[in-house]
């Protein structure tokens, strides 16, 4: 199997392992509802396109803030991407932005302890 057959593997592989946390994370939360398992992996991809090009200029924006609130600040803006992810998306919703921000803190651990579990504790592109 050739570098780029395993990169797509790798990918779709953490875009199933983000849905399938993403749906435990909403069985959990009563002000989040996602319809199914596509969905899910939907959600799951958004996000990672929100965080790969609207958090880094959020970041950058909102540094004085940030640094005020030693970092926590970042949490807020986790949040809000969900909030964007949820407008964007049919089947995704997300109630308050309480539930985005408390979403996104269980979201972080469920996808740390189900990474680890499958032996994912690095990205793929980090591997050897």
């Amino acid at each position: 199997m050739n570098r780029t057959t395993k990169d797509a593997l790798g990918i779709l592989a953490q875009l199933a392992l983000g849905g399938v946390s993403i749906v435990i994370t909403s069985y959990l939360l009563p002000g989040v509802i996602v319809a199914d398992l596509w969905t899910a992996i939907i959600v799951a991809a958004l996000l990672a396109l929100l965080n790969l090009t609207i958090k880094p200029l959020l970041i950058f924006l909102t540094i004085p803030i940030t640094i005020l609130t030693l970092g926590l600040f970042l949490l807020a803006i986790n949040a809000i991407l969900i909030l964007i992810a949820a407008e964007i998306i049919h089947g995704f919703q997300v109630n308050s932005f309480w539930w985005a921000l408390l979403f996104s803190l269980i979201l972080s651990l469920i996808n740390s302890l189900l990474g680890v579990s499958l032996g994912e504790a690095s990205p793929p592109s980090r591997r050897q």
